[in-house]
């Protein structure tokens, strides 16, 4: 959880890279496509070296030279992006670096102020930059907090970190909230995509992402960046806690086909296995004691086994007692099911409702009786 306003704002994976030239080149395409001239004026740079960077790859695009703190660059970019000014020299370490971030469209920039004050150099000329500034004055002061928060926690004796985790979560919660609010108004608008990307990792869940991509407008959800999020979302949906299991069929121990939505009606949960992962083998005398507890409560256990040999497949649900249903097409890491569920390791599971929805996942030991308890009760 360090560094986590940098690991939020380096998170912009999907905004398409900036196409500039040095000020020295001017394109011919510049013309075509409008393009966009930062003219900078910053007090104390004197001659030094201006850099232009992709923020999201870091990469630099173009660079000139400042004289007496003057600078032009021109380029175009294909839509709205994020990118970096980089004052001085590049340096293979970053730390010390002086830089300013900007939200660069095709338009006239001019930047003025001074090198000894960059977080307060004004920026005109670009309608993105105006609702960037906003997103940075609203979302800088609780990713500040966030940092400070997590930094105690790493530091903390046992004994305060619950109240720093409700303190760090209540803080999380505000993150979300403000997310939704600077959306909202602002539904065609290219620093909203932006926000969606910048804060997606430190969403509750791929659910709120994909409801607040859904605010966004069409011309922004048609975008190179727009499609990988999109993309991202319905990878991430896979398994996740709040969306429909995944309907499957593959054949028992006796070769008859089952599916999962013929256990619709009860609690299931669906435990990806093998007879070979120790770990597995080890949490199956936790699995037998839920299933003989809650068997009667409307739940059970589908296994989906990543075995090759039906052998040494069946003889482990012999000798660990599970006495569910199990499937497999003996493909080992191949299983249909488990590639449809993206797994990756094993033991792992998914818990799922009467409905067919997905209520909870990589439930081991007491954590599987719990949540159990939550649904179907307990009377000790």
């Amino acid at each position: 959880m360090k560094n986590l306003f940098l690991f939020l704002f380096s998170s912009v994976l999907f905004f398409t890279s900036v196409h500039a030239q040095d000020s020295k080149r001017p394109s011919a395409e510049m013309g075509k496509a409008g393009g966009f001239v930062i003219s900078g004026n910053v007090q104390g740079l004197g001659d030094e070296e201006v850099n232009l960077l992709d923020a999201r790859s870091g990469q630099v695009i173009t660079k000139t030279t400042a004289k007496g703190g003057a600078f032009t660059i021109k380029g175009s970019v294909p839509e709205p992006s994020p990118c970096t000014l980089v004052f001085g020299k590049m340096k293979t370490d970053a730390k010390g670096q002086q830089s300013v971030f900007l939200f660069l469209e095709n338009t006239p920039v001019k930047i003025s102020g001074s090198k000894a004050d960059l977080k307060n150099l004004k920026v005109e000329g670009s309608a993105s930059q105006k609702e960037f500034a906003l997103f940075q004055q609203t979302f800088t002061p609780i990713f500040n907090s966030l940092n400070t928060v997590v930094t105690q926690i790493n530091n903390a004796s046992e004994d305060k970190k619950p109240a720093l985790m409700t303190q760090y979560n209540e803080t999380l919660q505000r993150l979300q909230s403000e997310v939704e609010k600077f959306i909202s108004p602002r539904r065609s608008s290219y620093v909203s995509l932006f926000v969606v990307s910048a804060t997606m990792q430190a969403a509750e869940n791929i659910i709120d992402v994909e409801k607040r991509f859904n605010l966004l407008g069409d011309n922004l959800k048609n975008t190179v960046a727009g499609k990988e999020i999109a993309s991202y979302i319905s990878y991430a949906k896979v398994g996740a806690i709040g969306t429909d299991a995944l309907e499957f069929t593959q054949n028992d121990v006796n070769d008859k086909p089952v599916s999962l939505s013929s256990f619709r009606g009860k609690y299931v949960l669906v435990d990806f296995w093998a007879s070979w992962c120790r770990p597995c083998r080890a949490e199956n005398p936790n699995v037998v004691k839920v299933y003989n507890k809650f068997k009667d409560k409307n739940f059970t256990v589908l296994g989906v086994s990543l075995d090759q040999q039906k052998g040494a497949w069946t003889q482990a649900i012999s000798k660990d007692g599970l006495t569910w249903t199990h499937v497999s097409d003996l493909q080992f890491w191949n299983n249909a099911v488990a590639q449809l569920y993206h797994v990756q390791s094993i033991p792992q599971n998914f818990l799922v409702d009467p409905k067919g929805k997905i209520v909870a996942k990589d439930l081991r030991g007491e954590d599987l009786e719990k949540k159990l308890c939550e649904y179907l009760g307990c009377s000790n």
